[in-house]
């Protein structure tokens, strides 16, 4: 299955912004993080075709998975 991958701020550098790649079908966004060495705990939004998601939740052919850094301030 072919799915849209989007990549946020610092999880941009040596990587890419948007690329659609082929995945394993039942594959996840915790799947993709990992492959892509992202900690998970770095993980702040994950969303699926402009949805808020969960990093087990299993994605479709022709979906898009958005990753944004986690953020901090003050």
């Amino acid at each position: 299955m072919e799915i849209t991958v989007k990549l946020f701020a610092m999880f941009r550098i040596g990587r890419f912004a948007a690329e659609t790649k082929r995945y394993e079908p039942g594959a996840t966004p915790g799947d993709i993080v990992s492959e892509l060495r992202i900690p998970e705990k770095e993980v702040g939004i994950v969303m699926v075709n402009s949805r808020h998601a969960k990093l087990d939740q299993r994605l479709f052919d022709g979906d898009t998975l958005a990753l944004f850094q986690l953020l901090g301030g003050g």
